[in-house]
């Protein structure tokens, strides 16, 4: 089985590699845009399966079905779910958020390679997208929005929470909380899975089950018991704020 990655940055594209390596995928080629892409494709035999960053340095990566018939099965990368959604409707593979979870992937592959054994069997081994809803898909272009405030109550109160205030996010007895640089909690509606769709992934990242913390607010990072992390925040001192191992290679890719 042959595999490609297309992948906007080089570090994600070789901690992926990394990741299908430890499921026994070895990656043949990694391309970074839409024109190395293009060139590739224009001279060499098509993979059996490409991981393919839906934004590339040079535009959407959508463009090269549209010059080219690739033949190829694909699994999507995107760190935003709108692009994600719209691609899974194709016929693609499966699509995969970033951070990738190790889970995450070695379910997808293997959702490809049952596919790709019944493609073989029944002698239909054509898995090409759907390049017409690719094109419509074009035709409406939209960008990934961010909350930039949260509405919590208090007493009979509403208060606006900016998210140039928050520290982190935290779940604690069934409960959702913010806290704040100014050393305050308010419990607020919503659960750490909803928040980490909402929140931009370039200033907040889930460290774990039970902590979002936001990149300005890392005042020390600590090496940890178990290949984990801690992290000193300026204010929150309730509990330890700890890296979940399986997040640490992940961690260290978003604050570079």
């Amino acid at each position: 089985m042959t595999t490609i990655i297309i992948e906007d940055e080089k570090p994600a594209a070789r901690l992926l590699q990394r990741k299908l390596e430890k499921i026994n995928i070895q990656v043949e080629v990694m391309l970074h845009s839409v024109e190395e892409a293009l060139s590739w494709f224009s001279e060499n035999e098509h993979p059996d399966l490409i991981f393919l960053d839906i934004q590339l340095s040079d535009g959407l990566s959508f463009e090269i079905f549209e010059k080219i018939d690739i033949k190829s099965a694909v699994i999507f990368t995107t760190a935003y779910d709108e692009y994600a959604l719209r691609a899974f409707k194709l016929n693609s593979i499966d699509y995969l958020l970033k951070p990738i979870d190790e889970d995450d992937l070695e379910v997808a592959v293997t959702k490809f390679k049952d596919r790709f054994q019944f493609s073989k069997t029944s002698g239909n081994e054509s898995m090409q997208l759907d390049f017409e809803q690719i094109r419509k898909m074009l035709s409406n272009p939209f960008e990934k929005t961010f909350k930039k405030r949260f509405t919590v109550k208090i007493g009979q109160h509403l208060k606006v929470i900016s998210t140039d205030e928050i520290e982190c996010f935290f779940s604690e007895n069934k409960g959702t909380y913010i806290h704040t640089f100014d050393n305050r909690n308010y419990l607020m509606d919503s659960t750490l899975e909803v928040l980490e769709q909402e929140l931009d992934t370039a200033n907040f990242y889930r460290i774990s089950r039970k902590f979002i913390i936001s990149l300005k607010a890392i005042k020390e990072i600590v090496v940890y018991s178990n290949s984990r992390l801690k992290i000193i925040l300026p204010t929150y001192k309730e509990d330890e704020v700890i890296v979940s191992r399986e997040k640490v290679s992940d961690f260290k890719n978003w604050i570079s």
